[in-house]
């Protein structure tokens, strides 16, 4: 949705380019058909379980699971602070787990390298990464630089908008 003034996006960088990934796909078979999408952008990547940072990650995490008969997980923005005081929920992901990272919309790829980090200290391995949108190429360089596979569903190019840093920054 293109917006009359720019407001700050949770990146901490302005835009008039807003992207709503979560009221985009609130209806079920809308959520349906982009989980297939994303599995159908690396089929050929094994994977164990999926998940990222909760929001972003945690719609697809789930239904890509159901489809593809794997586990999913959702990374904590911090631990919680009793019961098990996990920061990754879910699935037990450790040494020799094959992990694939999602988040819905990626600006400048903060969420889904906290979920990478996060990952990377139970010693499971990163087999790959897929986002809905990418408004940008901070992440895409992130995990070149990782050697992992990178796959944005759509990119801002392919939405015609300005890639984050394209000007508007906060001041």
């Amino acid at each position: 949705m293109r917006l009359p003034e720019p407001v700050v996006l949770a990146s901490g960088e302005l835009s008039r380019d807003f992207i709503d990934g979560k009221a985009a796909l609130a209806r079920g078979e809308d959520l349906k058909l982009a989980c297939e999408a994303l599995l159908e952008s690396m089929a050929d990547i094994d994977f164990d379980a999926i998940g990222g940072l909760t929001m972003g990650a945690d719609q697809f995490a789930h239904v890509v699971a159901v489809l593809a008969n794997r586990e999913w997980f959702v990374v904590r923005k911090e631990p919680k602070g009793r019961g098990t005081n996990k920061l990754v929920e879910g699935a037990r992901v450790g040494k020799g787990t094959r992990v694939l990272l999602v988040d819905d919309v990626v600006t400048t790829g903060g969420s889904i390298q906290k979920a990478y980090d996060a990952i990377g200290v139970l010693g499971a391995t990163v087999v790959a990464a897929v986002t809905l949108v990418d408004r940008g190429d901070v992440a895409a360089r992130f995990f070149e630089e990782k050697a992992i596979p990178y796959f944005p569903l759509v990119t801002y190019a392919d939405l015609g908008i300005e890639p984050v840093g394209g000007g508007l920054v906060r001041a």
